[in-house]
């Protein structure tokens, strides 16, 4: 999957300019696809080139003009043909595993320091991830969420920060419990 894929998808939500898109891309996207906010706006330039978005520009008073991107009828068919291609399996390079995997009695307490600080990322991510589903939800049920299915607005968005929820929660688990062996 390129980063064009995963800007398409963010901007499929609706027309928006790139500050916009990148905070939109922060809250879903960018939790299984990382991507700073200068790279988005370099995307979305060549999406705009290569025919898949169209920008419009809008005068602000007291500001520079901004542009607003939308995707075009190429860009979600660039969109449909993503989903219709075969995806690779996920391919784990994790320099902490690789330390991990090196642990000896000489190095325990570097190890440990790493796992720590590991934990904390993830931990991190857990809270953010948990608050971003709470604000989803607005105020339902998960179950009355997952009820409305596909057809409803921000389905699939809340399906992949349902599995942001478990890959981060189980590297708190798995990090908890290497500290534990470590003592």
């Amino acid at each position: 999957m390129a980063l064009r894929h995963a800007v398409m998808v963010a901007l499929a939500g609706g027309e928006s300019t790139g500050y916009e898109l990148s905070k939109r891309f922060d809250h879903s996207v960018a939790n299984f696809w990382p991507a700073s906010r200068q790279q988005i706006y370099r995307e979305l330039d060549r999406l705009e080139e290569d025919g898949l978005a169209t920008a419009r520009r809008v005068r602000q008073q007291k500001r520079p003009d901004k542009r607003v991107f939308s995707l075009t009828a190429a860009g979600r068919e660039a969109i449909d043909e993503f989903i219709r291609s075969e995806t690779a399996p996920t391919v784990v390079r994790d320099d902490l595993l690789v330390k991990v995997a090196g642990l000896d009695g000489e190095n325990r307490a570097e190890v440990a320091a790493a796992v720590r600080g590991r934990l904390a990322h993830h931990q991190g991510k857990l809270d953010a991830y948990v608050e971003l589903r709470d604000v989803s939800l607005s105020g339902t049920s998960e179950e009355e969420f997952l009820a409305g299915g596909p057809g409803q607005p921000g389905f699939g968005p809340y399906l992949t920060l349902l599995r942001g929820i478990a890959f981060e929660r189980e590297s708190v688990r798995w990090a908890r419990e290497v500290l534990r062996l470590l003592g």
